[in-house]
């Protein structure tokens, strides 16, 4: 009996639920690092590889190639497989005797992700129609800000009651649990079935490389969001240690605020972010780019001068208010970049998206917090050095803005060209 169902918003909800899930495993690491690094001696910069390069290597490298295979294999396979995979690597995080041993187990996380999670908006884009695309790429983005609660918070209370161990194991389970569910439930959805541009020929690597460096729009819009995927990742995987160090909070206390700051806003900016970009780009293209700017813009300032205030109360309040503009570039970004390629191209853009931020984003944020902490620690102490390693990151935000601003110029006439079928490697690049 077949049970699938081609239902747009059945897969969103499971597919939303997956990705999650796979930022749960992610991000459960930046809280249990702390009794990690009690229990091994480890320095920042060595928690700085461990919740990020470790994880992003070989997520890049295999995510592209996975990704040419779902432009014309069964997606929905690959995310039940892969979706299996990472939570089998994720308990075997708890395994492990050694720094090195935990470094592979993550790089082992990070492996099965580039199996589950490329297809994951390329089947979306084939549910929902260009119009809606925005709207739905902010659903389901609203995974990091829930999955960044649910790690942080539940893994710091398991860690703290029961040890950081038992914290690994339990996250498995719900992996496990909506692998089975998409296998069984989720319809493969026909390709490129809203798009103008869908056609059966799966263009090549070079021709997704090319389509998105040909637009002036995509280009600075992959160096913005890069960058901003940078500091994110960076500040998140520091926040929980900044709450123990500096104000001697517990590490179930420091897990639950730290969750709390990732989720609540992060799911408001994400949500009112892509609503606000379609309901202005419906009069003006150029929305979709300087909402997510302006945003940041207001971001950085707050941020910088809350994470360096010496009480807990101000700190937390004011960080809360500087991410409700944060996390508005994530699903307009997405939902743009799946309207500017073609439909059998979005996989594989996918993944390329994915590796610049996970090896720029959370491959180096993490890396730069933690260097910047470990070298002003000698001078400020470990709680104000921390702090102001994150202040200091936090001000790339104006970069990534720059950028956003910039792709506002371009995003109107880019989109028109691809909705025409018009967009094509051999047209010169525009600055």
């Amino acid at each position: 009996m077949n049970t699938r169902r081609d239902a747009p918003w059945l897969a969103l909800t499971l597919l939303t639920a997956i990705a999650t899930i796979g930022f749960v495993d992610r991000i459960v690491m930046n809280v249990l690092a702390v009794p990690v690094k009690a229990e091994f001696g480890l320095s920042d910069t060595q928690i700085g590889l461990l919740t990020g390069l470790a994880f992003a290597v070989l997520n890049v490298t295999l995510g592209i190639a996975v990704a040419r295979y779902a432009e014309r294999g069964h997606r929905l396979s690959l995310i039940a497989v892969g979706t299996l995979l990472w939570s089998l690597a994720t308990a075997a995080c708890g395994l492990v005797g050694s720094f090195a041993q935990l470094l592979l187990a993550r790089v082992g996380v990070g492996v099965g992700e580039a199996v589950g999670l490329p297809a994951n908006q390329s089947v979306i884009a084939d549910y929902f129609p260009p119009e809606r695309r925005a709207t739905a790429m902010s659903v389901l983005l609203l995974s990091p800000p829930i999955g960044a609660f649910i790690g942080s918070a539940g893994g710091a209370w398991v860690g703290q009651e029961y040890g950081w161990r038992s914290a690994f194991f339990i996250v498995m389970i719900p992996g496990i649990v909506l692998a089975l569910l998409a296998w069984a439930l989720i319809a493969e959805p026909p390709r490129g079935r809203h798009d103008r541009e869908a056609s059966a020929e799966v263009p090549s690597l070079g021709a997704v490389v090319r389509r998105l460096t040909a637009l002036a729009s995509a280009r600075h819009l992959l160096a913005g969001s890069t960058l901003a995927s940078m500091v994110g990742f960076g500040l998140n995987s520091f926040v929980a240690f900044l709450l123990v160090r500096k104000f001697g909070f517990s590490l179930a206390q420091a897990g639950l605020f730290a969750g709390i700051l990732a989720s609540l806003p992060g799911a408001i900016s994400v949500v009112l972010g892509g609503r606000l970009a379609d309901w202005f780009g419906e009069r003006r293209a150029s929305a979709y780019a300087l909402v997510p700017g302006l945003c940041l813009l207001i971001a950085m300032p707050i941020y910088v001068f809350a994470i360096t205030r010496d009480a807990a109360g101000p700190l937390l309040g004011l960080v809360f208010v500087a991410a409700l503009f944060q996390y508005t570039y994530l699903g307009v970004t997405y939902g743009v970049f799946q309207n500017l390629l073609h439909s059998r191209m979005r996989a594989t853009g996918s993944a390329l998206l994915n590796a610049v931020y996970g090896l720029i984003g959370q491959g180096l944020g993490p890396l730069l917090v933690g260097w910047l902490s470990d070298r002003l620690a000698p001078r400020f102490g470990s709680g104000d050095g921390l702090a102001y390693a994150m202040a200091i990151t936090a001000a790339l935000y104006l970069w990534a803005a720059a950028h956003y601003l910039l792709a506002g110029r371009h995003i109107g006439p880019d989109l028109a060209r691809v909705r025409a079928g018009e967009a094509s490697s051999d047209q010169p690049a525009r600055r």
